[in-house]
């Protein structure tokens, strides 16, 4: 009986801050959120996303999340789709968090836009917001920009003699949307646009390396994970970048500081987890009873120099003190040689 009265007492309490102060009383604890990712549970983008999106949520329930896999099986992406679909009618979420463009044609699009109440945040999008009909009444995010210029322009402090620069990412919508970015700035870059390569295979790539040796003074390569070896197996990151740095012999610039880590030169690196942790922030604030169109779309906006002093040295470069103020400086490791 004592349980009981006390119960009822809790209860009433609730509902008086409830009716009186207007707090939502929603336990932390209730959070139910499913992510999707596009690529595969190793990726380092992958997983950068994730940690940022677990500060945010911490202790705070349940999280789920399904991993798409698309980079190394595109082909695969639509089951993937409805098998995340099925999972999120079972588990019926508080929120969702779709990370990378693949999750929004494949996923979002189909199943949740303008087709069910559950609020909806992604990150890393390439693409402009309009090409998937963003926002929507129950979708906004966080889209995702490479800092290109500015990898450029450091890169430049680092080797004056960089005046002209060429492109190569993976043929995938990841690929194709940082293209439609280089075509939209490149008249603004500090080096002369020397093209852009869109490769499927290591094969094609070498064979656009062996034309960039002539032509570029440097490379700027991004979204590379996925591109297939000899045999029609998908490479990642590390391998490919290994392959282009092994090839290229000049400098090479890059987008994510898993690429520097891997050989690149340097970059103004985006933040993977940054993109996780404002999409957690912003899907906690839909949670809570912010209507999506309070919730605009927004984008990354802050970057940081990396630079990799193992491939200064083998490339003979001496760059000024001053350049290196406030940059990251990172070796190569055996491992990734």
């Amino acid at each position: 009986m004592f349980c009981n009265k006390r119960w009822l007492y809790q209860m009433a309490l609730m509902a008086v801050i409830y009716l009186f102060f207007n707090i939502p009383v929603i336990e932390a604890a209730s959070y139910k959120i499913l992510v999707v990712m596009s690529y595969e549970e190793e990726n380092p983008w992958c997983i950068q996303i994730k940690e940022g999106i677990d500060s945010v949520f911490t202790g705070d329930g349940e999280i789920k999340y399904f991993y798409m896999d698309t980079k190394k099986n595109f082909e695969d992406g639509v089951r993937k789709a409805k098998e995340v679909y099925e999972l999120y009618k079972r588990f019926r979420p508080d929120g969702v968090i779709a990370a990378d463009d693949n999750a929004q044609s494949m996923f979002v699009l189909p199943y949740l836009k303008d087709k069910v109440k559950t609020p909806v945040m992604f990150c890393a999008v390439n693409a402009e917001p309009e090409k998937y009909g963003y926002p929507a009444s129950n979708v906004s995010g966080v889209l995702e920009r490479d800092f290109i210029s500015e990898s450029i322009a450091f890169a430049k402090q680092l080797v004056p003699s960089i005046n002209t620069v060429g492109f190569l990412a993976k043929d995938s919508p990841s690929g194709r949307a940082i293209l439609k970015q280089v075509k939209i700035e490149s008249d603004n870059y500090l080096a002369k646009f020397a093209g852009f390569k869109l490769v499927k295979t290591i094969k094609e790539t070498v064979a656009v390396l062996d034309e960039y040796k002539k032509t570029c003074d440097a490379i700027f390569i991004t979204s590379t994970n996925g591109i297939l070896d000899t045999n029609g197996n998908p490479l990642d990151n590390e391998q490919v970048t290994r392959t282009v740095a092994e090839f290229y012999k000049k400098p090479l610039i890059g987008a994510n500081d898993f690429h520097v880590r891997y050989g690149v030169l340097c970059a103004v690196v985006k933040s993977g987890n940054a993109q996780g942790r404002m999409s957690a922030e912003m899907l906690l604030k839909a949670i809570k009873g912010t209507a999506i169109k309070h919730i605009p779309i927004t984008v990354n906006k802050y970057g940081r120099r990396m630079l990799n002093v193992t491939v200064m040295k083998e490339l003979g470069i001496r760059p000024k003190r001053r350049v290196l103020v406030g940059t990251q400086l990172v070796k190569t490791s055996e491992n990734n040689k």
